[in-house]
């Protein structure tokens, strides 16, 4: 019995829409997938709300914004940022699950877009980290979080927390090619969590020793939480050069990974099982 493939699309417009058609098929199996497993999906988008309540409930009573506020005021952007960090474990367990299982082996045999394994799985994780940010608003709408800037502010706050998800992800997309297998994933966590950690989304950078403070202030995290807070109107921006250049350095910073790790994404993609 003989396959006849599809002929390789010829023009720059044809191979487009072949690479957008092949790449929402995967992110369409992407999205079947967390629909049949509800529970996984269901602790992905609530373990941030159980930090809020943690932070803001249990710890933030002792944390003193400089300048004044409400420190869950303070404290939901840079949630709002953590959450775009997070979404990097869910998305190298996933790429480095299908790659030791051989699924994206397989997906390479067959007449499909190049790109389409690597920007489908791009979509499907933008789709899960723009529900688990809307999640997270409503989280700190009911524990008194408020924005007091215009709707156009808030639309580009929230444009630059998915701007840092779209450059963490293709940082988890290289790691999880990179990977020998899902187990790898707490070496992944121990990068995740102190690179959070070391950042103003908790505490003000002030009130660290200044060394700390200066390495805090230009983390991707820091800059995007920084402007956030700007934009929102949310006290706690702080009086740094980073801090005066927020929404430019949340900018910049994402911009620098994914010219870095998309490219990085893509060449590993293709040399797999080389």
């Amino acid at each position: 019995m003989t396959v006849i493939l599809p002929p390789v699309p010829r023009t720059p417009a044809a191979r487009l829409r072949w690479a957008a058609a092949d790449g929402w098929t995967i992110a369409r199996r992407t999205l079947t997938h967390w629909g049949r497993r509800p529970g996984e999906t269901a602790v992905a988008l609530l373990f941030p709300v159980l930090m809020v309540l943690m932070f803001g409930y249990l710890l933030g009573g002792g944390i003193l914004i400089p300048g004044g506020g409400d420190y869950r005021e303070f404290l939901m952007p840079g949630m709002f940022a953590m959450t775009m960090l997070f979404g990097i474990e869910t998305t190298f367990a996933a790429v480095a699950t299908d790659a030791a299982r051989g699924v994206t082996d397989r997906f390479r045999s067959m007449p499909m877009a190049p790109s389409a394994v690597v920007t489908g799985r791009a979509a499907a994780d933008m789709l899960h980290s723009a529900l688990g940010l809307a999640v997270m608003i409503g989280c700190g709408l009911a524990v008194g979080w408020r924005w007091r800037g215009d709707t156009a502010d808030a639309a580009l706050a929230v444009a630059l927390l998915l701007l840092l998800r779209l450059a963490f992800l293709w940082v988890g997309i290289y790691l999880g090619l990179l990977a020998r297998g899902p187990e790898s994933l707490a070496a992944v966590q121990l990068l995740v969590w102190p690179v959070g950690f070391l950042s103003n989304a908790f505490v003000p950078t002030g009130t660290m020793p200044g060394w700390l403070g200066t390495l805090a202030e230009w983390n991707p995290i820091s800059a995007t939480a920084a402007a956030a807070r700007h934009l929102f109107g949310n006290p706690g921006t702080g009086d740094s050069w980073v801090a005066e250049h927020a929404v430019t350095v949340a900018v910049a910073w994402p911009a620098l990974l994914i010219a870095i790790f998309f490219p990085l994404s893509v060449r590993r993609y293709r040399r797999l099982s080389r």
